[in-house]
């Protein structure tokens, strides 16, 4: 409980200060990672981790760590990246099948226009046998309009609007554009129908362990889940004859 009040007061900071903020879900969410696998040594994907908060965090832990993002902005907002680091669309991963031992992303999934294909290149780059560690924000958490929450309930387009009137700027994320509804129900379809993945975790990301059966209750998980976390395991290639179950990037209704 310590640790998600912990977090929870760093979450109110994140727009006034979020190198501390970051910083914090870095060291916490790779803490997490080393739950599962060893990190020293091992190849790790950072995808769509900004300035490099978490790459730092990984290396600091003896891992090689890759830092793929997308926008110039992001990738810079903290001076200079990462040695290494790329620009990458996490839909189409500038990395070799199976080069990866883990491949990590946290809080990208809502604003890729195409979940399905960034879970099918996430998975193309883990070695069988790595692991996949996979976090974002579900839609109808209170958390799940970012900036605009909780007024995403009564529709995007209203919280949009409310944001311009309240604070005299468009918002940072557009819902259609940079942010996309994500649901808990729809991403653990998409996990558990695969062949070539095991689920090793499905829980709440910032909830005390008791927390953790909010997942296995649909309805219910959607709101008050506010951040689903899932680890996976990368099991043998099942073959060119697997077809993947949303190739235009669609996933079922949750």
């Amino acid at each position: 409980m310590h640790r998600t009040f912990r977090l929870f007061r760093l979450f109110l900071s994140e727009q006034s200060d979020p190198a501390k903020f970051y910083t914090a879900l870095a060291a916490d969410s790779v803490g997490q990672v080393a739950e599962f696998t060893p990190l020293a040594g091992r190849v790790v994907v950072d995808v769509g981790g900004g300035p490099g908060h978490f790459t730092r965090e990984f290396r600091s832990r003896g891992a090689s760590c890759v830092l793929v993002e997308p926008d110039s902005a992001e990738l810079h907002a903290r001076g200079d990246p990462p040695p290494g680091a790329v620009r990458g669309d996490g839909m189409r991963l500038p990395v070799a099948d199976s080069a990866a031992d883990l491949c990590f992303s946290s809080n990208v999934l809502e604003h890729v226009r195409a979940p399905q294909a960034m879970l099918d290149e996430m998975i193309r780059v883990t070695r069988p046998g790595g692991v996949v560690y996979l976090a974002f924000t579900n839609w109808y958490s209170p958390w799940g309009g970012h900036e605009m929450s909780p007024w995403h309930y009564l529709g995007a387009r209203y919280a949009e609007q409310r944001y311009v009137r309240r604070m005299d700027k468009r918002p940072k994320h557009h819902v259609g554009t940079t942010l996309f509804p994500v649901h808990v129900g729809q991403v653990l379809h998409a996990v558990r129908s695969r062949p070539d993945v095991s689920v090793l975790a499905a829980r709440p990301r910032y909830y005390p362990r008791w927390c953790r059966g909010l997942v296995r209750i649909p309805g219910l998980r959607e709101v008050a889940t506010w951040n689903l976390l899932l680890v996976l395991r990368r099991g043998p290639d099942p073959g060119p004859a697997r077809q993947p179950a949303a190739a235009a990037g669609h996933m079922a209704a949750p």
